[in-house]
């Protein structure tokens, strides 16, 4: 098959190109270089089934006009600074709602039937059970992302009901593993590196997060979205949330970092259980839907830190990668 990945060159977009590949795939890779990383695409660029198109879905609408037999898209393209939405209030609209737009139309013009979007925990604001099912009563959002994400899980499905397209939204928890470019343990190394002696955690260190490391999150999608299409079955529209059926707090995992690399900083912790406006305090996804499939996560939560600690902190050329 013929697939579409939007976000190549990102965390999770490089690491499905990868494993689609891996299953003898032909993969065309857009991604504008924003911030996603060539370095990323080593493995796929030398892999004859793959063809890079560095370009902005939203700047340029034409930039995939001349592709021809697509069977699927993923969609992984967004912004995913959280923190920063509110400085930039149209970001988030422009990079994940109007290119989810393009994206859709692209499909419809096309004939494209299938596609797995890249959804958030974050979509959900901040609800009030616990773990949190797929269909939750959604509450008011606290981040612009969030409720971008939740504007282009309502697009995809209207596109889905309209146009007849087997459509996947996977609501993930943050995630973790090689290649991981942002979030909480990306900024504890960066400020290790600079200062060792020193961590500043945002907040009071109590807020609680469940993690899913990124080989069980492509795990899933490649059971789900490749092997079982549960979609072509029952409803069109089907919504997944991922994770593990454990959470921690961050001062845990800021102690679990520190003993990953080898120091012993000071930890000075902030106020309040919000690290910024629209940071959830607490995290915990209801997994059962998935895991009645067969999905079940291998990784623990402090293995996953652990690891992408280390994988930091020696591959430093990363933060010079993101300047």
């Amino acid at each position: 098959m013929k697939y579409l990945v939007t976000g190549c060159a990102g965390f999770v977009g490089s690491h499905v190109v990868d494993a689609l590949l891996a299953r003898g795939h032909e993969v065309v890779g857009v991604d504008n270089l924003s911030t996603g990383i060539i370095r990323f695409m080593t493995n796929a660029l030398e892999n004859p089934n793959f063809t890079f198109i560095e370009g902005d879905l939203l700047l340029n609408s034409s930039l995939l006009s001349d592709l021809k037999g697509i069977d699927c898209v993923y969609h992984f393209a967004a912004n995913a600074d959280i923190r920063g939405g509110m400085a930039d209030s149209k970001k988030d609209l422009e990079q994940n709602v109007i290119v989810t737009f393009f994206l859709l139309e692209f499909m419809k013009t096309k004939a494209i039937k299938k596609i797995v979007f890249a959804s958030s925990a974050a979509a959900l604001g901040e609800p009030s059970e616990f773990p949190t099912p797929e269909n939750c009563a959604i509450p008011n959002q606290t981040s612009l992302y969030g409720a971008s994400k939740m504007a282009c899980e309502g697009l995809i499905s209207a596109y889905s009901e309209g146009y007849g397209i087997e459509a996947y939204v996977f609501r993930f928890v943050s995630l973790l593993g090689p290649r991981y470019p942002h979030g909480h343990v990306y900024d504890f190394i960066k400020q290790l590196i600079l200062n060792s002696q020193k961590l500043t955690v945002l907040g009071d260190g109590t807020a609680r997060k469940s993690y899913l490391h990124i080989s069980d999150c492509v795990d899933a999608l490649m059971l789900i979205c490749e092997n079982l299409r549960p979609a072509l079955t029952n409803s069109r529209f089907q919504v997944f949330h991922l994770g593990r059926p454990e959470y921690c707090q961050v001062s845990q995992s800021a102690q679990w970092i520190t003993e990953a690399i080898g120091i012993s900083p000071k930890i000075e912790f902030g106020n309040g259980s919000k690290g910024w406006v629209g940071d959830n305090p607490f995290v915990f996804l209801d997994i059962s839907k998935a895991s009645s499939l067969g999905w079940a996560p291998k990784i623990a939560i402090k293995d996953s830190i652990t690891e992408t600690a280390k994988w930091l902190w020696s591959n430093q050329w990363i933060f010079d990668s993101r300047k």
